[in-house]
């Protein structure tokens, strides 16, 4: 390089050695900035990164294009629409606000009317963080309802997907049905079966939640119950053409469970739906209008119901996953990714967590091995069944790294909590909290981790911003937590004991360890970070 330079009479050769002084100060700089920063810091970086690449714009960019030369056409992917000013669109969800917003920028007058549920306060939320971008014009033809509280379904999110049935049904063969769907979606697209009311369908939605229910046992009950979930808003729109585009909030991005499955054939039953209230032992506990629509006959769907609808995925949480990975990349760690669908009680996960940690911790320490640690993470792994984890692959990559290089697991997915308590918090939060404290009793073991030669944070979020009915979207853990908050009279153990970790982490430290980003305007399930660094070198 500095060869070339000597060629231009205008480049010095002090010149030139002052512009690499310059390069490898300004590289210098920015390796000691990453490593002054804290593991929360960088923490809070990777999981903003991993949002960053599901959000509204930057995924309907690269999915939707419209193509003006000749007759105007809609395309995704391989598909490809004739467009003539004849575009409706429907949208509900907590991510579809920004969507409808970049849908509407991309089609401009051909869209016709629109109408989207999102959730309550999203617009102010949205506003007060400077995403004014993801709000629709003034002059839009879209409408907006918001409802949903506390993602539960309500009257207000009954009315918009009354106005949205009736918008749908008077569509034609000629026209094309645009249709955005995001995580909530289920909670903002609520048209119970006569006669079940909306109250009704609270219940038993509240009952599984309690129960520890997944959320693909919730959502196949939500569809037996539903006029438009499980395929019924694609029925009601028929004969035009639909075309869905979805944000997949879901553990293995299954169509018809991503908002219940609105424009999708359901592969569930009626018959399922009782097999899952069995499982819970609800069926006592339903409402006798529950227990009348789910006994009542039904013949199965038939595909060709569905000719006219073209469901595609534009963003999920293997996407956020592999932004995150760059971004810690970009921090020097060597990055891992674990798994984009952990799921299971948090009990468990977090049991899972800890024991990975511990281990990782022994195999950058040294030769010594951990038998009992390796024995007792492959069970649980066993009993959790997380799809596409590759354990002992990311763990010969652990013992492979240099010696002292910091390490970041990353994995998503979506925990279920047993609700024990009448406390307030969230699976993320809670998550936080008991691996903490799982971390905290490994100190009188002989895990490395304890020894006092690691810095380790523990972060889960929700990519929408919001945890439970609770501000946060998350909250960040270390195994000195339990022993700090014993030192702020906090006992740990009691706050789960009644499920309120949200309580806890707005005490401790006031409040410095909860993850605070407001509704971001996506949604594709949770994000969890682990970053382990040798503490001598920050």
């Amino acid at each position: 390089m500095a060869s070339r330079f000597k060629k231009l009479p205008f480049f010095s050769q002090a010149y030139v050695k002052k512009i690499f002084w310059w390069q490898n100060a300004s590289r210098a700089r920015e390796e000691s900035r990453f490593c002054s920063m804290s593991l929360q810091e960088h923490g809070q970086q990777i999981f903003q990164s991993a949002v960053s690449a599901v959000m509204p714009e930057a995924m309907l960019k690269r999915s939707l294009r419209l193509v003006s030369e000749g007759s105007p056409r809609l395309t995704v992917g391989d598909l490809e629409f004739s467009i003539h000013r004849n575009l409706y669109l429907v949208g509900f969800g907590k991510a579809v606000l920004g969507m409808a917003a970049e849908v509407e920028k991309i089609l401009g007058d051909h869209l016709v009317q629109g109408l989207v549920s999102v959730p309550l306060g999203i617009r102010a939320s949205l506003q007060q963080a400077g995403r004014g971008k993801m709000l629709l014009k003034p002059d839009s033809a879209i409408k907006v309802m918001e409802g949903a509280e506390h993602n539960l379904p309500d009257e207000a999110a009954l009315q918009a997907a009354v106005e949205i049935e009736r918008l749908i049904k008077g569509l034609t063969a000629n026209d094309l049905l645009l249709v955005l769907v995001s995580g909530g979606g289920s909670a903002l697209l609520p048209a119970p079966i006569p006669p079940v009311t909306l109250e009704e369908k609270q219940t038993v939605t509240k009952l599984l939640a309690s129960r520890g229910a997944t959320i693909h046992e919730l959502n196949t009950v939500r569809k037996g119950l539903s006029r438009l979930k499980g395929g019924g808003l694609a029925r009601a729109a028929h004969p035009a053409q639909v075309l869905s585009l979805i944000l997949s909030d879901v553990i293995g991005d299954s169509l018809d469970i991503i908002a219940s499955g609105p424009t999708v054939l359901s592969s569930h039953s009626t018959r399922d739906c009782l097999q899952i209230l069995g499982k819970y032992n609800l069926h006592q506990a339903m409402p006798m209008a529950v227990e009348s629509v789910l006994q009542r006959p039904g013949s199965l769907p038939d595909p060709r119901e569905f000719n006219h609808v073209h469901n595609v995925i534009v963003g999920s949480n293997s996407l956020a996953l592999a932004q995150a990975k760059g971004r810690a990349q970009d921090l020097e760690y060597l990055p891992l990714i674990l798994s984009a669908a952990v799921s299971g009680e948090v009990r468990k996960v977090s049991r899972f967590y800890s024991l990975l940690i511990q281990l990782v911790c022994s195999y950058l320490t040294g030769p010594e091995k951990e038998p009992q640690l390796e024995r007792e993470l492959l069970k649980l792994t066993a009993e959790l069944q997380i799809p596409s984890l590759d354990l002992p692959g990311c763990l010969e990559m652990v013992k492979r790294s240099p010696a002292g290089r910091a390490v970041c697991l990353l994995a998503g997915g979506e925990t279920t909590v047993q609700l024990q308590g009448e406390g307030k918090g969230g699976r993320n939060q809670e998550l936080a909290l008991r691996v903490a404290l799982d971390l905290h009793r490994a100190g009188t073991t002989k895990a490395k981790c304890g020894r006092g030669r690691w810095d380790i944070v523990f972060l889960s979020g929700g990519t929408d911003g919001q945890d439970g009915p609770t501000e946060a979207a998350g909250a960040f853990s270390t195994p000195k937590l339990v022993e700090q908050a014993e030192q702020e009279g906090l006992e740990v153990e009691a706050f789960l004991s009644r499920n309120d970790s949200y309580t806890f982490f707005s005490k401790f430290q006031g409040g410095r360890s909860l993850l605070l980003t407001g509704l971001t305007g996506t949604n594709v399930m949770d994000i969890q970070v682990v970053l382990i660094r040798k503490r001598d070198s920050s």
